[in-house]
């Protein structure tokens, strides 16, 4: 009897870990998919490679330091060929900056594994899904969102990602969500059920289990066979980019097991998204300036002024000197 007490205790302890950090989770969790503690020492990460400035400590995957022009990342070494899946993504994302900070942190499911690039420190033209963490509060273009901002972008490797409008030109959904220096933990939920064609995002940045929906699309294709990755970059503004656990979890059930003919099929699904904007030309804007550049635009100014009251004075001194030599005859 008392065995069974301890065993029921220790399962509900279990599910409730479980459910503290993420909604409906359902499934089981695939270890070589996953990424929990340690994360540093012999078989950790035996599955998966760090690529950049990406490195390992116990608690964290730091993928870059809160240092100027850094990209790192971690790539799955194994292609999923699950169809419904879900990610939970445990992450801290601060630095020294208060006000000025960048660039962000993407997690992606893509044909193409481990290329550093310039979308949050992953190759552009990608194939298959990426999920943005974007925190350069640039404020470019026609969209008035606050940042942080989620984004998700499905790409079939022909749309280029905007960094001047943050990717809403090509985005499929979005939200803000104040997870930067947040005080409690951060979490974020990414559901894919390839049955439904249907992508699921939330968040809880409040550490109260308490979930808020990012965005819940429809008309979202992905094949299987794609890679797992998570990676950051920094430019001129940096931050630290940390993953403190990411467990994929597996929807499906077996008597939904997928037969040779239909993996097959799956494999040749061109990532798509029915509901997305409609890409757009990149058209410089002007009028619309980054607090970093009217930082640089200020000093430009400041240095026009110091020198044209440098060539005012030195004239001056010369008129003066003339006139001085002119009382003298």
């Amino acid at each position: 009897m008392h065995t069974l007490v301890h065993a029921l205790a220790t399962l509900v302890a279990f599910t409730s870990n479980v459910l503290s950090q993420a909604p409906d989770a359902v499934g089981y969790m695939r270890k070589e998919y996953s990424i929990v503690k340690p994360l540093a020492g012999p078989g950790s990460l035996q599955s998966w490679d760090l690529l950049g400035t990406a490195y390992a400590s116990n608690d964290y995957i730091r993928l870059t330091p809160d240092a100027r022009s850094s990209q790192g990342g971690i790539w799955s070494q194994v292609p999923c060929y699950t169809r419904d899946w879900e990610i939970h993504i445990h992450f801290h994302v601060h630095g020294a900056g208060t006000s000025l900070f960048g660039d962000g942190f993407a997690f992606w499911f893509v044909r193409d594994r481990a290329e550093i690039g310039g979308v949050f420190g992953s190759k552009d033209q990608f194939s298959g899904l990426g999920v943005f963490f974007d925190t350069y509060a640039n404020q470019n273009g026609e969209h008035s969102h606050e940042h942080p901002y989620i984004s998700a972008q499905i790409n079939n490797g022909s749309m280029v990602y905007d960094h001047d409008r943050d990717g809403t030109h090509s985005e499929a959904g979005g939200c803000s969500a104040a997870f930067r220096s947040a005080d409690a933990d951060t979490f974020a939920a990414i559901r894919y059920l390839g049955t439904e064609n249907r992508l699921t995002v939330q968040y809880d940045i409040s550490g109260t289990n308490e979930w808020k929906e990012c965005f819940d699309l429809s008309g979202i294709s992905l094949p299987v066979g794609y890679y797992l990755g998570l990676s950051a970059a920094t430019g001129d503004l940096s931050d630290n980019h940390d993953i403190l656990s990411f467990k994929f979890y597996d929807l499906e059930s077996p008597e939904n097991e997928i037969t040779d003919e239909k993996m097959e099929e799956l494999r040749n699904v061109v990532p798509s998204a029915t509901n997305a904007e409609d890409a757009r030309e990149h058209v410089e804007d002007p009028t619309v300036t980054t607090k970093t550049q009217k930082f640089f635009y200020f000093l430009y100014f400041l240095l026009f002024v110091v020198i044209v009251g440098a060539i005012g004075g030195f004239i001056y001194y010369q008129k003066k000197q003339l006139d001085d030599k002119k009382r003298f005859y």
